[in-house]
């Protein structure tokens, strides 16, 4: 089955390739499958001799299926071959499989809690699931269960937030992060620019403008001069688009996370004669998927930022990662396409993060686990780009603070040090 287009509503099983874990593996606190025990502490839930446990909750139905499908794809590609290989040898000196057990959340939060509340006693810990409100909704029972929350697709600071939780690590960029970069990249030409705003009403959409803002605050070549913002309910954001088209701005700062809405805008735009430049979020700016239906190719520019190699890009066509990414995707995942959205590879970057992480650790705990994985510093993990790394020891910080501007060439993306 191709699962870029399977809509399964209770678990994901990725067939054929003996990594996705029946629900109640791991439910023994010690010991692996034939009774044994794993030695000195106490095995936590998840973990045996021989195997290791990954819950994910992640939309695999809805507007967003596409890149949640991604998700665990990634991931499943890459311990797939790790496994392939006789498994992850970790620093206790046992080795072991890396199973993974995805179940479907639909974006809703409601169903993104439930599904926290299936797997808490049978993984080891929960990983790589997209988005904000969904990771928020059992973020709380997380901490209280003290259930690692690690490398999950969102730029939410409070993943990230040492102080407030020691079972929290986010792996993308914050949305912080991204909205700053290109304030900066803005502020830095010097030029006078009018920028338009409208972004998503939560904590993913307000990120992005305070970066933004943050970014521009005191450079008095930049003005916002109109910011309106939409529900992540909504089916249509043409009344705001009309309105924003009125303000005679030159750039449009569109914080938005539903593909639909970003496609439909990327036209709305044309239809009403307005022509700026655009800042897209890496999540939502995927050429092919994304820009290639919207048409556009009929701005100035179209911005974004990303910390991956995009393997749908001709420039890294011949990159031995993404070969290799590639390769694993269709031998281990069952996705013989080339992915349309980077989460497909975050996620594989997420499970090499991983695999760092059970090297270091010397005992089968969670806790150990998360203090192996708070030591990695400057890794390169594979598909990263240039001048970023995966550093998951900065405090507020999550496993990649550092991005890069790129713009749109029709195809793909070409890395950028100046706008215009």
């Amino acid at each position: 089955m191709n699962i870029l287009h399977s809509k399964m509503r209770v678990t994901t099983v990725i067939a054929g390739i003996g990594i996705v874990a029946l629900l109640a593996t791991g439910c023994s606190r010690g010991g692996d499958s034939s009774g044994g025990s794993t030695g000195g502490s106490a095995a936590s839930p998840g973990i045996t001799d021989t195997t290791v446990t990954l819950g994910i909750t992640t939309p695999l139905s809805g507007a967003t299926a596409g890149p949640g499908t991604c998700t665990v794809a990634g991931i499943t590609a890459y311990f797939g071959d790790v496994n392939a290989a006789g498994g992850v040898k970790f620093g206790d000196g046992k080795t072991r499989k890396v199973n993974i057990t995805a179940l479907d959340d639909a974006y809703d939060p409601q169903k993104a809690a439930a599904n926290y509340e299936q797997l808490k006693d049978s993984v080891f810990a929960m990983t790589a699931g997209l988005g904000t409100p969904t990771n928020r909704a059992w973020r709380e029972a997380a901490i209280a269960d003290q259930v690692p929350q690690v490398l999950v697709e969102t730029g939410d600071p409070i993943f990230s937030d040492t102080k407030q939780s020691p079972w929290q690590l986010g792996f993308v960029p914050s949305y912080q992060n991204e909205g700053a970069a290109f304030g900066k990249l803005l502020a830095a030409g010097g030029k006078p620019h009018k920028i338009a705003i409208l972004s998503q009403n939560d904590d993913y959409g307000q990120g992005y403008v305070a970066g933004l803002k943050s970014a521009i605050s005191g450079s008095s070549n930049i003005q916002v001069v109109k910011e309106l913002t939409y529900e992540a309910t909504d089916t249509s954001v043409d009344a705001q688009l009309t309105e924003l088209a009125g303000s005679g701005a030159d750039v449009f700062f569109n914080a938005m996370s539903i593909t639909p809405l970003v496609i439909s805008s990327l036209q709305k735009v044309q239809q009403l004669g307005w022509s700026p430049s655009w800042f897209l979020p890496s999540n939502t700016s995927s050429p092919s998927a994304i820009l290639q239906p919207g048409g556009a190719t009929a701005f100035p520019g179209v911005y974004s930022v990303s910390f991956a190699k995009a393997a749908a890009s001709p420039a890294v066509a011949g990159d031995a990662d993404v070969q290799k990414f590639l390769s694993d995707l269709k031998t281990y995942a069952n996705y013989p396409d080339t992915p349309a959205f980077p989460h497909c590879s975050w996620s594989y970057m997420i499970g090499a993060t991983l695999d760092q992480a059970f090297q270091k650790m010397t005992e089968p705990t969670r806790d150990n686990f998360m203090s192996a994985l708070r030591s990695i510093s400057d890794y390169s993990a594979p598909l990263m780009l240039d001048g970023t790394s995966v550093t998951t020891n900065q405090d507020g910080q999550p496993a990649v603070s550092t991005v890069v501007v790129q713009k749109y060439n029709g195809k793909g993306y070409d890395t950028v040090t100046s706008f215009g």
